[in-house]
């Protein structure tokens, strides 16, 4: 595995061309060992990742913590490479809850606030709205992040999960960095018009959800049993009729990985990063399994004939079922 590294966007920083995405290490895909995600944590900075994905509604504040200890307890350099990506503004109540999100200015330094504390930092290098606040002209939270930026205790402006309009308005509020996006196989949507507007703005794309939550990993089953506390159990592409319609397409992707001498997953994000060198796929590996088989595709080559086999395996569209339940969608502008 050689690593390679990418620009977010014409304003972002340099990263590794894979980035670790920190959620399921504290949320909603059932427990998590915590010695093993900070190893984890540990062998992705060893191996050469930069890139540290995190949210401080993941755990209500559990996954910056963990963040925090693990590049506390990482060797100096390493420490000192890691680039940390902060989603904020989703609401919990203490039941683990949702209550929408919140984007006023005074709101948006507060968020930063409380998660440079538990990261143990004195800077966050990528801050981004989890998702549009509604109530909430979008200029008036990229403006507060920009007063941050100002200040040293951000480095870039992001965006998440956000529309062509929405883009456009931000950018010309402040520099953007990149859209963090779901991007994958079976989630495409972005290519009509989001796509094309952050390559015209100069902005990056970090994709997460590349393996669709696992389920097109390959190592998905399905016979699996979902834990009450794991997202996928109310997911409407593992559920009934649609999970089996899904399983099959990753068997119609499985012979392609043969064929190629590798694996359901690392064909998955090789196709992401074929997609262009302004996108940087987030891997969500909680264990150092997991994490080794992602970074093996780096070093996959994906040649015309790949990409079109794959294409006919997995067309644009072929998922069955919504990427979030109907709740969810509802917070989706993009």
């Amino acid at each position: 595995m050689t690593m390679h590294t990418r620009t977010l966007g014409s304003t972002g920083p340099q990263v590794s061309a894979l980035g670790l995405g920190c959620m399921g290490m504290s949320a909603l895909y059932g427990d998590a060992d915590r010695a093993e995600s900070i190893a984890t944590v540990h062998a992705a900075l060893e191996a050469g990742v930069t890139l540290l994905d995190t949210g401080d509604f993941y755990g209500m504040g559990h996954n910056e913590l963990l963040i925090g200890e693990a590049l506390r307890t990482a060797p100096a350099a390493r420490r000192e490479q890691a680039l940390v990506s902060v989603k904020f503004g989703a609401l919990r109540d203490p039941d683990g809850g949702w209550s929408g999100y919140d984007g006023r200015p005074a709101a948006v330094k507060n968020f930063a606030a409380y998660s440079l504390q538990r990261l143990g930092v004195d800077h966050i290098d990528v801050y981004r709205i989890a998702r549009l606040d509604p109530a909430v002209p979008i200029e008036e939270t990229v403006g507060a992040i920009a007063e941050l930026v100002e200040k040293g205790y951000v480095r870039h402006v992001g965006l998440s999960e956000v529309g062509a309009d929405t883009i456009r308005r931000a950018a010309a509020t402040a520099p953007v960095s990149d859209l963090q996006i779901e991007y994958s196989l079976i989630s495409r949507g972005i290519e009509d018009e989001i796509l094309p507007t952050t390559r015209e703005l100069g902005i990056g794309v970090t994709a997460y959800g590349v393996l669709s939550r696992g389920l097109i990993s390959g190592h998905f089953t399905g016979d699996r049993q979902l834990a009450a506390n794991d997202f996928r159990a109310m997911s409407p592409r593992f559920q009934g009729e649609n999970l089996q319609h899904n399983l099959n397409l990753v068997e119609a992707l499985r012979k392609i990985a043969e064929q190629k001498g590798t694996s359901v997953a690392q064909i998955a994000i090789a196709w992401v990063l074929s997609r262009g060198d302004d996108i940087v796929p987030l891997v969500g590996a909680r264990t150092r399994e997991r994490l080794t088989e992602s970074l093996g595709a780096l070093d996959i080559t994906l040649d015309a004939a790949d990409l079109a086999a794959i294409e006919e395996a997995v067309p644009a569209g072929a998922a069955a079922g919504e990427r979030y339940p109907a709740a969810q969608m509802a917070h989706l502008e993009a």
